[in-house]
């Protein structure tokens, strides 16, 4: 992008000025490049391809595990979420504690 609009890759983006601003603009609008919703769309219906044929990436997406082959028996709390703990249910037709 910096070579098309002839911008010194040096620069940083607060010394930009507004006409190097709008070519950088130009060159992102009229190139091949997906921004804002239309990548976000096309990584949905990536995402959606992979569950509708079944792939093993698509199972573990909808299933909400890692996808890349990490171990999930101790780790992977940031996919799978808060830790789900699963209590003994008390019986109400259980007999008072003396035998």
């Amino acid at each position: 992008i910096v070579e098309k609009t002839g911008i010194d890759p040096a620069t940083r983006a607060k010394n930009l000025d507004e006409n190097q601003l709008s070519k950088i603009v130009h060159v992102l609008q009229e190139g091949d490049y997906l921004i804002e919703g239309d990548l976000r769309r096309e990584r949905s219906l990536n995402l959606k391809r992979l569950q509708a044929i079944k792939s093993y990436r698509g199972m573990r997406h909808s299933r909400g595990l890692p996808v890349r082959g990490q171990r999930t028996s101790t780790n992977a709390r940031t996919r799978k979420g808060k830790k789900k703990t699963v209590g003994a249910k008390s019986n109400p037709n259980a007999k008072a504690g003396i035998h």
